[in-house]
């Protein structure tokens, strides 16, 4: 199995459970290992081939951005079964944290696996 992925991706998301959480926006930070044949696009050397790690940050990004939810957990599992659907994965494991969400913790968060590993 090859492994395509995006670590400590930074996207500003209004995301918690708390009044004065509903009216900022707070840092998350995602990372992504997604299962992705690699000989097909490294044999050709071409982007059209390969798990485009960019479009997915951009979609990751815009996706986040753009959410509400009070719950990482939610948050994570809507994002994962996203990019199952639209890059065709068959499998991921994806990390959403919130640094700095409990004073005396550097990082707080969720690692989820979704699909089959190959």
């Amino acid at each position: 199995m090859d492994i395509v992925y995006i670590k400590d991706l930074k996207v500003d998301a209004v995301i918690g459970v708390y009044d004065w959480e509903r009216e900022i926006h707070q840092t998350l930070v995602l990372s992504l290992d997604m299962a992705a044949d690699i000989s097909g696009p490294a044999e050709n050397d071409e982007l059209a081939l390969a798990l485009d790690y960019k479009a997915v940050s951009d979609r990751i990004t815009e996706f986040v951005s753009g959410s509400d939810f009070q719950l990482i957990e939610t948050l994570a599992e809507r994002l994962a079964q996203l990019l199952m659907s639209e890059f065709k994965l068959p499998w991921l494991r994806l990390s959403v944290s919130k640094p700095g969400a409990i004073t005396m913790a550097s990082d707080v968060g969720v690692i989820i696996e979704r699909g089959l590993k190959p």
